[in-house]
């Protein structure tokens, strides 16, 4: 899975000229939270919520409204914008763009065609891709066991199900307590709880959990 498959378009950005009220009504009006800054198809950075909130008079200010007004007419959004940006291809795979995110802690990121902003891949879209791995809108036999970390496991387990009229919806492993094991979830329907437990009693070094969820 790609980027460019995912991601939120068309894209919605504002120049950098803009005033950062403007730029507020913009994301109420929107319902989002940053803005990618393009100018001549340029991408020049990018404006958070945060930004404009923090570059927002503080409310033990001594200023009238009249004159808050005023200053935060002439601030723009230049002035505030996040400028180097971290961005992605298209064609960047879902779980690098996902890393990325996580390990510079942001929330969203412009995603580019040669140097033309495209689209934008935000948290929003990971929870959603996530949902639909985990199989979360489907219901069935959810199931979080500990393999052991050998060759050939994973193939028992799903021949084990499907052999008993299971059916996959979702599954996949982690980092189990050790080297020498992984955590494996799967939820498949089609078949009941108390057969799957007994089936999947012999290949596991321990049953987490299992549910109908």
């Amino acid at each position: 899975m790609l980027v460019g498959e995912r991601m939120s378009r068309p894209v919605i950005t504002i120049s950098p000229e803009t005033p950062i009220h403007d730029a507020v009504n913009l994301m109420k009006k929107e319902r989002i939270s940053r803005l990618p800054v393009v100018k001549s198809n340029k991408l020049l950075g990018i404006v958070t919520e945060k930004d404009l909130i923090n570059a927002s008079p503080s409310a033990a200010t001594t200023l009238s409204v009249w004159e808050m007004n005023y200053l935060l007419s002439k601030i723009t959004v230049k002035e505030v914008m996040t400028k180097e940006v971290i961005t992605v291809n298209e064609d960047t795979p879902i779980e690098d763009a996902a890393r990325l995110m996580a390990d510079k802690d942001i929330g969203g990121m412009p995603v580019l065609r040669g140097k033309e902003v495209v689209g934008i891949i935000t948290e929003t879209d990971l929870f959603k891709i996530f949902l639909e791995l985990m199989g979360a809108r489907e219901r069935g036999v959810r199931v979080t066991m500990l393999i052991h970390e050998q060759p050939g496991q994973l193939a028992k387990l799903t021949n084990t199900i499907s052999q008993a009229g299971g059916n996959f919806v979702a599954i996949g492993t982690i980092l189990g307590e050790g080297v020498s094991n992984r955590l494996l979830t799967f939820k498949a329907t089609g078949i009941g709880l108390n057969e799957v437990l007994q089936l999947i009693e012999p290949l596991a070094e321990k049953v987490v959990d299992i549910r109908i969820s």
